[in-house]
This record gives structure tokens, sequence and C-alpha cells, in this order.
């Protein structure tokens, strides 16, 4: 399955244009609760603006939105969410918040002012890019444990976490295309002595 980027944190840029301005703020998000949350939070953050525009996409089920809340139909929400999708952003909610200057922009105007702010969200920040991984448990003896430890860090696989009992309980992410490459390589590798236990696919 495809990457895609989004946001590592909630990000802001500014601009104004005829005497309106523009705010763009870009958050990071997973739900349509978190988008709602959001929402609440901007309109209390930036009270008494004319326009909350906004664009979102979620990557879980593929939902995407975009609201021009009160401008001409397609000149706000749509510029945003049409530059989300050009860069391939997923998981993100993109506000423009507008304070009217009093000077008219017209229908171009307001597009290109939009779709502009949203750009300058993007320069202010590196984008994060995600890919889909297959995460196991593995139970680990000790005399094994350094040896793999070793080779799972000399490899695209990712340590995300080690627990020291009896044994080492390590929870390893593996990218997804690569899984069966790596439970016939751990099999070899352990003579089938680790049992690797699939915790399921996430998102990395």
């Amino acid at each position: 399955m495809e990457g895609f980027y989004t946001l590592s944190q909630k990000t802001i840029a500014e601009q104004t244009i005829d005497k309106s301005r523009f705010i763009g703020i870009g958050m990071p998000v997973n739900c349509l609760e978190q988008i709602n949350q959001a929402m609440q939070r901007i309109r209390q953050d930036y009270p008494n603006a004319r326009h909350y525009v906004y664009a979102y996409r979620l990557h879980d089920g593929h939902l995407e939105k975009a609201s021009d809340d009160g401008e001409p139909q397609g000149t706000g929400g749509r510029p945003v969410l049409d530059i989300l999708k050009h860069q391939n952003i997923w998981n993100i909610l993109l506000v423009v918040v507008r304070y009217f200057g009093g000077v008219l922009l017209g229908t171009g105007g307001l597009t290109r002012a939009y779709g502009g702010t949203a750009k300058k969200v993007f320069e202010e920040i590196q984008l994060v890019q995600l890919t889909l991984f297959h995460q196991y448990r593995l139970r680990v003896s000790y005399d094994l444990y350094a040896s793999l430890k070793y080779q799972l860090e000399q490899k695209d696989y990712h340590i995300k976490g080690e627990e020291f009992s009896e044994a080492v309980d390590m929870i390893i992410s593996v990218p997804e295309e690569q899984r069966e490459l790596f439970l016939t390589w751990l099999g070899n590798f352990s003579n089938s002595q680790i049992s690797p236990e699939d915790n399921g696919l996430i998102w990395e």
C-alpha cells in the first residue's frame, strides 16, 4: 500500500492581502473527533474572524472534505484541498482564518489568497512520510538476543521496544512489502526457535 505525507506538528503561517489577514493553521489529526475539537479551539483562538475556511483528509477510510464557510463557492476550501491532494498529504486539518480588511478580492483573488496561504503552511515545516509496517512481538532467548538485535539493526527493521524478564520480548516493525522476506529470514536465523506474534499493521 502506498505511503503518504503528513505534518509532524501544528504549524501556522500568515499573510496580509489587500488589508485582509489570512492565517493558515495546519494540524495533524487521526479522526473526525480530533477535527471537531481542533475547529472549536481555532474559533476560540481566533475570535470574530469573518471566515474559517478549511479542508481535511483522513487516510483511514479515505475521507476528505472542504468548506468555503461563506466565501463564494469553490474559492476557499477547494484550493486548500487541492494542495493537500497534490502533495499526497493525509491525516491533516488545514484551516485558513480570514479577518476581512474591507477590500473585495473577487473569486480569482480569493482562490489565490486561500491557496497561497495553505502553501505557506508547508514552507514552514518538513513533511513526514509515513509507510505501512507490520508490527511483531518476538520472544527471544538471551543466547540469541545480542546477535538478533545486531542483525535487525543492519536491516530496515525497527526495534520499537524491549522488555527483559526470563527472556527478552522485542517489538519489531517491518515494512509491509518486506513481510514475507522477514519471516523467512527470522525462521532461518533462529532455526525456527522464535515464533513471531503479529500485532497488525501500523503507519509510521
